[in-house]
């Protein structure tokens, strides 16, 4: 038998054991024809398929780059009015503990009108109680002598007076005194400065202080974790487009290959089950793009979510996933300044929680001397003075206030509390030592998580460098499947195997590039991040979940190839043209 040889196919091609087929000439050269006809027929009818379906495909929208996302994110976080309302908080408090050293003035003013008095009608039926002087009558008046009459005479005046005087109102001389009168202003000065506390003062600003130093640091490290968590979810919706793009790729294969199984079914030369086979093949690559769509909505939503831009709205990544240069060139904010990132600080004592929980002992150290400075006594400065005016009708004059001014020295020495001062004192230390215990942890998990981020660079790099020209060989493997499966050389089998190695090795190196970058931005971050966030934490989960589907479908594929190769040896029991 003349053996046929396609003019297009290289000797080194060798065929496939298991092919029991033999082209026939004719039949080959129509096939061939149908299948250069096929795109242009295709196009005509415009079959509904997922990988072009323009319903489902990612719509044009507001362009973003990274950089112009990781500019957004500040001014977008929750999470950073949050820490900035506390750093705010904590500087009222730091002006409080500091207004102590000052000496504290306040003025206070008040009017009171007498409605009814206890003080009226003493002695007589009139309700008069005004403070006017009325000369006592005649002719007790008449024993009052002047300043040139004689000893013996000024003396006798004053007896006869004195006598005289018994039948008039006893309470008469009330009359001149303030009690009950219809108006009343008072103005008053108030003046108070500390003269010795025992060192409350001073330790309350040494707490105040070093909660404020807290507060920045954690505004800081807020201001990090919400640019590593932007550039997480920048990347983890680069990595499910890129994946859309895998699997519309993946798809278009399978139809290809279908509408090429179909051609060779209506011209003879393969069987039913093959046909069947790529027809199973291309509809269990469906359920992948839906899926690989889903996954791309939900990690726009969580980008947009992060930048406060409408659910609604439709964005394009301008960033490549691949690009190593993808990162922002320069990151600077308010106690935050990244320029590089091949040159990372791991330092543990430089981390913010190791800053922050240094803060806090130096916090607590105030708070204990401040309780055992209650054991002490306390000396203060003090000053009153008021203005009191009894007018008897309208608005008062100058005049007519009268100047009261004290000034005095307090002391205030506890000498039984029932063991309260002892009570706050242990609570304090208590706290100190906690607050130290807490520091020392911190720096343990400060060098681990330096240790962990050190590791996951090294994991991604070695990860990148290992997929650097494997999916291009991959796609090399695929189009020489495509010319021995066309030539008839090979089997169905070994093509649907080249495309899933091609599309395991194109999504490794999509995650591989996803994984370096944000290895690298974590690292260029390390020194500001918190050790724990929530936040980062949900990323790293959607990040894990894509990558176990991607394993599952993986899985999945390679089942559906082991069923394949057990019809694969059904088939070989069964004539070509059944």
């Amino acid at each position: 038998m003349r053996e046929s040889r396609s003019p297009t196919v290289n000797t080194h091609y060798m065929k496939a054991p298991n092919s029991t087929r033999q082209p026939n000439p004719v039949s080959h050269f129509i096939a061939l024809a149908m299948v250069i006809i096929a795109p242009v027929s295709a196009t005509a009818q415009t079959p509904v398929q997922p990988a072009t379906s323009t319903a489902n495909a990612q719509i044009v929208g507001t362009p973003l780059s990274l950089d112009d996302a990781v500019k957004m994110a500040e001014g977008q976080s929750e999470a950073v009015n949050i820490a900035r309302a506390g750093v705010q908080r904590s500087e009222g408090q730091v002006m409080q503990a500091r207004s102590q050293y000052f000496p504290q003035i306040s003025g206070s003013g008040s009017y009171t009108r007498t409605l009814k008095s206890q003080y009226s009608g003493f002695g007589s039926t009139s309700k008069d109680t005004t403070t006017k002087v009325v000369s006592p009558p005649g002719p007790c008046d008449a024993y009052l002598k002047d300043a040139t009459a004689s000893v013996a005479d000024r003396l006798a005046g004053l007896e006869e007076s004195s006598r005289c005087s018994l039948g008039l109102n006893p309470f008469a001389s009330l009359s001149s005194l303030p009690f009950g009168q219809a108006n009343v202003y008072s103005l008053g000065l108030s003046f108070s400065q500390s003269l010795f506390t025992g060192g409350r003062i001073t330790a309350q600003n040494k707490a105040a202080a070093a909660g404020a130093q807290a507060a920045k640091i954690e505004l800081t490290a807020q201001r990090a974790q919400i640019i590593l968590d932007v550039t997480q979810a920048y990347y983890d919706a680069a990595l499910a487009d890129r994946l859309v793009t895998i699997t519309d790729a993946s798809f278009t294969q399978t139809e290809n290959v279908l509408q090429q199984v179909q051609l060779n079914k209506n011209v003879g030369n393969v069987s039913e089950f093959e046909l069947l086979r790529a027809q199973v093949t291309r509809d269990n690559q469906r359920p992948q793009v839906i899926q690989r769509r889903g996954d791309r909505e939900v990690a726009y939503l969580r980008l947009k979510q992060l930048l406060n831009i409408p659910l609604e709205q439709p964005l394009t990544l301008t960033t490549s996933i691949e690009d190593p240069s993808g990162l922002p060139a320069g990151i600077q904010l308010t106690g935050l300044n990244v320029t590089s990132y091949d040159a990372p600080d791991t330092v543990a004592s430089h981390r913010a929680a190791v800053r922050q929980a240094g803060e806090a002992v130096r916090a607590q150290e105030g708070l204990l001397t401040v309780a055992r400075s209650e054991r002490l006594p306390s000396f203060s400065l003090t000053s009153q003075y008021g203005g009191v005016a009894y007018p008897t009708n309208g608005m008062p004059t100058r005049s007519d206030f009268r100047a009261n001014w004290t000034v005095g020295v307090a002391a205030q020495i506890p000498l039984f509390t029932g063991g309260r001062l002892r009570g706050d004192e242990m609570v304090a230390q208590a706290n100190l030592a906690e607050s130290r215990a807490r520091l020392q942890q911190v720096r343990e998990f400060a060098s681990l998580d330096a240790s962990v981020a050190l590791n996951a660079l090294k994991q991604a790099m070695s990860a990148w460098e290992a997929s650097k020209g494997t999916s291009e060989q991959a796609a090399k493997a695929y189009s020489i499947a495509e010319v021995r499966y066309r030539e008839g050389i090979s089997t169905q089998l070994e093509l649907n195997d080249s495309r899933i190695l091609l599309e395991q090795s194109t999504a490794n190196r999509a995650l591989a590039a996803r994984d370096l970058q944000i290895a690298r931005m974590k690292l260029a971050l390390l020194s500001n991040l918190p050790l724990q966030s929530g936040t980062s934490a949900q990323s790293t989960t959607q990040s894990q979940t894509q990558q176990q589907s991607t394993q599952q479908q993986s899985a999945q594929q390679q089942s559906t190839q082991q069923q394949a190769q057990q019809g694969t040896s059904a088939n070989q029991q069964i004539p070509p043209g059944l």
